[in-house]
């Protein structure tokens, strides 16, 4: 978004004009929705401004819930932005630790800032980019004083007034046009900076969750979490914001429930055994944290191999931090050999994951036959130099 756009899509027209928008679910009806609005007399950045806005506001539903009906976005604020229910357990962590005045540095379109406002912290936002501090301002807006929007960077931001920081380092663009947390060397502000800033006061800093584990400081607690399935952050937490003995933790977010693995340091995998009645694959969450022996053991479960992350047991146990499946049978990962298989079983409805081996599931699909009417999943993986298939039945997600 340039600034032209939302200059003219911060007025009393602008506003009303996207709000009557209808939802707009294919290309087709952008081009119509534009068109009309050409044809009404509209300005052509008015238009560009809230037809993106209309679009964006439809995609944030998934994060924000009603709230994205009131708010403006950019695209990469909206695909960096933290979901609302997780910025809510974080503003929660600040809340529980006695934290009332949070800074939050680098707060982009303010979807952090929204939860710890939620919460009746007093909050204090700054981003380096106007376009996105003045969005910032604008979805922040209905908590009156109790938050402040500033332009201005991170290194410069006022502290003497906050009791604790919550901070956003990445890569960072005019307009938030490209938002990345990929090298740590490009961001801003830099990862020495924040871990600086992390042992004075109690901080949040939030992180892609492929960090180097190596620049992981010692004395925080790194928080890896995943919603829905994908691994969404790493979060470390500093000083009280750390919860004692805790320095590995794993939070797994599904739909409206939430679980969460914490351990005082890496865990011990658990020794490897032969494929048994189960297979357990540990969410994202969990491999990043290295709490998969801790969930083995809950399972009573073993690896399946020593440098892949799959469990197997005979158990019939299940745990929210895997997805569990239960063995019809394994052959060698040959497609003539897993074709007759399919065709014993009859299974047209076909989940393929794969792990450990350089495999695409898309085009391996092609040359499976289905045409039976059952379901399975297919696990293609390897024990020590062996390529294997699991055919399995899913038991839990």
């Amino acid at each position: 978004m340039e600034m032209a756009e939302l200059t003219a899509l911060l007025t009393p027209e602008g506003l009303r004009l996207l709000d009557a928008l209808p939802a707009m679910e294919s290309a087709g009806d952008v081009a119509r929705t534009v068109t009309r609005l050409r044809k009404d007399g509209h300005a052509p950045d008015l238009v560009a401004a809230v037809v993106t806005q209309a679009r964006l506001r439809a995609r944030a539903v998934t994060k924000f819930g009603p709230f994205a009906e009131r708010m403006l976005f950019t695209r990469a604020g909206l695909e960096q932005a933290t979901r609302l229910s997780i910025a809510g357990r974080h503003a929660a962590r600040f809340r529980d630790a006695g934290l009332a005045r949070v800074a939050d540095l680098g707060c982009g379109i303010g979807g952090d800032a929204l939860g710890l406002a939620g919460l009746g912290l007093q909050v204090a936002a700054v981003d380096a980019d106007e376009l996105t501090a003045a969005i910032a301002a604008y979805n922040l807006a209905p908590f009156g004083d109790a938050v402040t929007v500033r332009h201005g960077t991170a290194e410069d931001a006022d502290l003497s007034e906050v009791d604790a920081v919550w901070l956003d380092p990445a890569r960072r663009t005019a307009g938030h046009s490209e938002t990345t947390r990929t090298r740590p060397e490009d961001w801003s502000p830099s990862l020495d900076w924040a871990f600086s800033l992390a042992e004075r006061l109690p901080t949040g800093i939030k992180l892609g969750p492929g960090l180097d584990r190596d620049l992981i400081p010692g004395d925080v607690e790194a928080q890896w979490v995943s919603a829905d399935g994908s691994t969404v952050e790493l979060v470390l937490w500093s000083r009280s914001l750390a919860r004692d003995g805790v320095r590995r933790a794993a939070l797994v977010i599904r739909g409206d429930a939430a679980h969460e693995l914490t351990a005082p340091a890496d865990a011990e995998d658990e020794p490897v055994r032969e494929l048994g009645a189960f297979l357990h694959e540990p969410d994202g969450a969990v491999i990043r944290a290295r709490l998969i022996g801790e969930v083995a053991r809950s399972l009573q479960a073993g690896m399946l191999d020593e440098h892949i992350a799959y469990l197997t047991s005979d158990a019939a146990l299940t745990s929210p931090f895997v997805s569990s499946f239960r063995v019809q049978e394994s052959m060698p990962a040959k497609v003539p050999t897993i074709n007759a298989a399919l065709r014993a079983r009859g299974i047209g409805r076909l989940e393929i994951k794969k792990r450990g081996v350089d495999v695409d599931p898309a085009q391996f699909r092609r040359k499976l036959v289905l045409g039976g009417t059952e379901e399975a999943t297919l696990i293609l993986t390897r024990l020590g130099t062996r390529r294997i298939a699991i055919l399995a039945e899913r038991v839990s997600r």
